[in-house]
């Protein structure tokens, strides 16, 4: 044994002697008396029991958990580590060993990535290689405080991580994922704020495995591996991180079953019973006083070093104060009393060893134990906060190392035919699901690669994901060889461009043969739901790139490869609490609207909020009619009414007016030379948008079609389509196609209101014909080329039933007025539908996710998606109240707050918001200055339109005030 440099003769001199410990409290006087005052109360039995730390699983059976009370009982031990099982019953049964304990027990846990490493029903954060991707090393001391909180609400003292091992061989079969890397800077630096995070949690940290357990290719639990290298590699390696940390104030550091030649000259002997290794370089030569645990004593890389308690005694002897989980306690006992008194160990080093951990007792708190409180434990560790921080900390590790033609994040989505290809054995579900809320996707599935080729040659980009699990960081990772051929063969065609994405280690890699004709890489590390959907929006720009390889994946990628790129501002998705809001305060907009749902107001409906960029709450309630068998889902779409106008009229009005094709002082008869001699001629665009052009509200032109049993007229329709009559209304209602011309006939011989504010649809058939005339194609297809397709708003068209299956679009009514059938993929608005489906003012369909596109479009000043669709001078042009002063709240197109008490909002928007309502039910508002979108769809007109209940009750609004009142931040 190395002789001790000094006598401890008080504990006040034991703290003079050592400095600053890491295991001295704050109260470190308090401490120092608690200390002593127990060792002093201890016999020889109960002071050499606390050196042992047994293991626990909480899903064993009762005669198991009795024979740990009787070690506690009998034997005095120390701690506890806990295994497998869940938290309430590891709760529990905590609870039962601390009140059988005379000294309450310090409790570990291998919780390196969460409690999740072992137990169920508990949170499961990134793996340390994922987070050695992070180039921020604040947000891994979040999630290393977020796993500590997680620890020491479960009762648990020291978490047995970081892992500070650098993997610097990927053949390493028990490392791997759980190092931050291969280099020792990123190990150091990761490796200290994740301590520091556990330790500001008022959890122990503890080092592991000393003196280095990365470069290896044994696993230590099956045989005793071998660390060949010099002295001079160790000291600037892998000895590097364990420096560092203790020098940053590491509680405790795990000593390794490792065989290290260049540090101990007896052959064979584990580093966790080497004398020289522990006493001699890591105590006295790098200076660490904290507590040393051996690594499992019953792994077999220590185990057949011996039996009957020798194992235990060397591991003592050799400077260990805690003996990880013996295996026969009462015989190791028994070997370190008689070692004891036949003087071969010392008062002086029982006393150092019994002392740390009772001091590391005291720093978390047991010289005032207080049981663990079961209620709302499963809350507790599985909450929002965690949801957020893991979100975080995935979107800055996802690393693009690969991006040619800078393919990534994806834009021209119009010029784009997207498919996507599945690899691996784990779930894509997420990631194939995220996709689609940006472009249409298109899965393809084959039994052979001649089969998937000819599907592929159809598309110009392939999206491959490679999902592998993600239970635990040992799962396999690799491509089979099956997947290697078909992603050579896939990236050799040349009708497309290729994106990988790899759900696993980056080692993946390292077995592909050759990148040159895969055009980007992702590499996302774990096929968790959320890193999923993350690498989604990192694909289409919703998040920039800003991670970096911790290790090297192969010869073309080298460790620290990553293509930083920006994102291009599209919609994220997330959680209300990451955009500063509450989703305990949205629960009022549930409420309010199952209150809807309760009170007939609609049968279903669409809700989404979106903050500062990301949608958070996008929730679809009740169903397409009140009879109907199906739930309403975020996919179904819905007759939009008069959002028609602010998004399809009011887009191509504004290119128009930036291409100097339109301007605001314009009149009717500039737009419309036959208007020159009707009293509308010198209404103005800026008058008639603004709604203060004195035209009427609307005109029904479908009455005049009717015939003496208010049924369409044969004279002005045909229930097929045939020469002349090709203008489709419904289904088998053809209407005549000279009509269209009567519509702008009426219009202009429509005589001038009273000069005040008057909503109106009349200017929206006026900007129709104007738009068409002008660019000679009809403003669907202006639109959709325009916007739609450049954007991303895939379920956004006109006629529907053209593009979609009928049992995805939400009726509108049972008409009994006009058409005499369920109005179902055809334009509710009478004039639109007699335009052929096509109004500037209606006809729009779409659902809330793409309304939030192009709103989010013009509160981002008219750039989306890496394009400028409008200078923000347009935005800022057509979002403005030119006649306020005549009391007209109006934009020029926009809807603005109410001027006085009551309006089209809340109250609570600021006034640089806008946006618009729809008579079907719908309704969507964007606000600047809180950086909110709300979209409400409904089908308030089924079965009727009678049916008021929606507006009387304000019920749009009253959401809009509950997503206001749920702001913190």
């Amino acid at each position: 044994m190395r002789p001790y440099i000094v006598c401890i003769i008080t504990f006040f001199g034991f703290f003079q002697l050592f400095g600053q410990n890491p295991l001295v409290s704050k109260d470190s006087l308090a401490q120092a008396t608690w200390v002593n005052e127990q060792y002093q109360r201890m016999s020889l039995e109960e002071r050499i029991g606390q050196l042992f730390m047994v293991s626990v699983t909480s899903d064993q059976k009762t005669s198991n958990a009795n024979k740990i009370k009787e070690l506690i009982k009998t034997h005095h031990i120390g701690g506890v580590i806990f295994s497998k099982g869940g938290p309430v019953r590891q709760a529990r049964l905590c609870n039962e060993f601390q009140s059988v304990s005379k000294i309450p027990l310090l409790v570990g846990m291998d919780a390196e990535w969460g409690l999740a490493m072992r137990l169920d029903s508990t949170y499961a954060f990134p793996w340390n290689m994922t987070l050695g991707a992070i180039q921020d090393d604040n947000i891994v001391e979040k999630v290393g405080y977020r796993i500590g909180q997680h620890a020491r609400r479960l009762g648990v003292h020291i978490n047995f991580a970081p892992d500070i091992d650098i993997n610097t061989n990927p053949k390493n079969p028990i490392i791997g994922n759980r190092s931050f890397g291969e280099t020792r800077d990123v190990v150091t630096n990761k490796g200290i704020a994740f301590m520091k995070g556990m330790e500001k949690a008022g959890v122990l940290s503890s080092g592991k495995h000393f003196p280095g357990h990365g470069d290896t290719a044994v696993d230590s639990h099956k045989d005793l591996p071998l660390i060949p290298f010099s002295r001079e590699r160790l000291d600037s390696l892998e000895l590097y991180p364990f420096k560092k940390l203790i020098d940053q104030g590491l509680s405790s550091v795990m000593v390794a079953h490792l065989e290290v030649p260049s540090l101990e000259i007896k052959e064979g002997l584990p580093s966790s019973l080497s004398e020289q290794i522990i006493s001699g370089i890591l105590q006295e030569e790098l200076g660490f006083q904290g507590l040393v645990f051996t690594d499992a004593l019953n792994m077999k890389g220590a185990s057949k070093f011996g039996t009957d308690g020798d194992v235990e005694l060397a591991a003592f002897m050799a400077g260990n104060d805690i003996l990880l989980m013996p295996e026969n306690v009462s015989e190791a006992k028994n070997k370190l009393i008689k070692a004891y008194n036949d003087g071969k160990i010392s008062e002086e080093r029982l006393s150092l060893s019994v002392k740390k951990i009772l001091m590391s007792k005291y720093k978390v708190g047991l010289h005032n134990y207080h049981s663990i409180k079961i209620e709302n434990l499963y809350e507790d560790l599985n909450s929002r906060e965690d949801d957020l921080i893991y979100e975080e900390a995935i979107e800055n590790a996802i690393t693009v190392v690969k991006n040619k033609f800078d393919l990534i994040g994806i834009k021209n989505l119009q010029n784009k035919k997207i498919a996507y290809v599945k690899f691996g054995d784990a779930s894509n579900d997420a990631f194939f699901n995220a996709l689609n809320k940006y472009a249409e996707v298109t899965q393809i599935n084959g039994n052979n690669i001649t089969e998937v080729k000819n599907q592929l040659s159809d598309y110009n980009l392939v999206i491959i994901g490679h999902h592998k699990s993600n239970d635990s960081p040992w799962k396999s990772y690799k491509f089979s060889d099956r997947e290697l051929s078909w992603l050579q063969e896939i990236s050799n065609l040349r009708t497309s461009n290729l994106i990988l994405c790899v759900f696993a280690k980056p080692y993946a890699l390292s077995a592909v043969s050759t990148f040159q004709n895969i055009d980007a890489v992702v590499v996302s590390y774990q096929n968790s739901k959320i890193a999923q959907t993350k690498t989604a929006e990192l694909l289409f720009g919703a998040i920039p790139a800003t991670g970096k390889l911790p290790v090297s994946a192969g010869a073309d990628f080298k460790v620290g490869s990553g293509v930083q790129i920006k994102s291009l501002k599209r919609l994220g998705y997330s959680i209300p609490e990451r955009v500063g809001l509450s989703s305990e305060g949205l629960k009022e907009v549930d409420k309010l609207v199952q209150h809807g749902l309760d009170s007939l107001m609609f049968p279903g409906v669409q809700v989404l909020v979106a903050r500062k960029g990301k949608v958070v709450y996008n929730k679809s309630f009740g169903k397409p009619t009140y009879d109907a068998n199906t739930k309403i889902t975020n996919e179904n779409i819905y007759d939009l009414a008069s959002l028609t106008k602010i998004l399809a009229t009011l887009p191509m009005i504004m290119k128009m007016e930036e291409e100097g094709k339109i301007a605001l002082n314009d009149t009717f008869e500039e737009l419309i030379p036959d208007y020159s001699n009707t009293e509308i001629k010198n209404v103005t665009v800026l008058k008639a948008l603004s709604h203060y052009g004195r035209l009427p509200a609307w005109i029904p032109f479908y009455v005049r079609t009717l015939d003496e049993d208010r049924k369409p007229s044969k004279e002005f329709y045909r229930s097929e389509p045939m020469p002349g009559f090709s203008v489709k209304v419904a289904d088998h209602l053809y209407l005549t196609d000279a009509y269209n011309d009567s519509i702008y006939n009426r219009i202009g011989r429509q005589d001038l209101k009273s000069n005040r504010y008057r909503y109106s649809d009349v200017p929206y058939y006026v900007m129709k014909k104007y738009i068409e005339d002008t660019y000679g194609k009809k403003l669907n297809v202006l639109a959709d080329d325009f916007l739609y397709k450049r954007i991303g708003a895939n379920y956004t068209t006109y006629n529907p039933l053209e593009k979609f299956p009928k049992n995805k679009i939400v009726p509108s009514e049972e008409d009994n007025y006009y058409r005499y059938q369920t109005v179902q993929g055809y334009v509710h608005d009478m004039g639109a539908a007699m335009q052929g489906g096509v109004g500037g003012h209606a006809g729009l369909f779409s659902n809330a996710n793409d309304i939030a596109k192009i709103m989010q479009m013009y509160l981002q000043n008219g750039y989306y998606g890496g394009t400028k669709f409008f200078e923000s001078r347009t935005v800022k042009k057509f979002n403005t109240c030119y006649f306020c002063d005549k009391n007209v709240r109006r934009g020029v197109g926009f809807d603005k707050p109410q001027l006085e008490h009551s309006g089209p909002t809340c109250g609570c928007v600021s006034r640089k918001s806008f946006g618009h309502s729809g008579f079907t039910g719908t309704y969507t508002w964007a606000d600047p200055e809180e950086e909110i979108v709300y979209v409400f769809l409904s089908n308030r007109t089924y079965p009727t339109a009678s049916n008021t209940l929606l507006v009387k009750s304000g019920l749009r609004t009253r959401i809009q005030q509950a997503i206001y009142d749920s702001i913190v931040n």
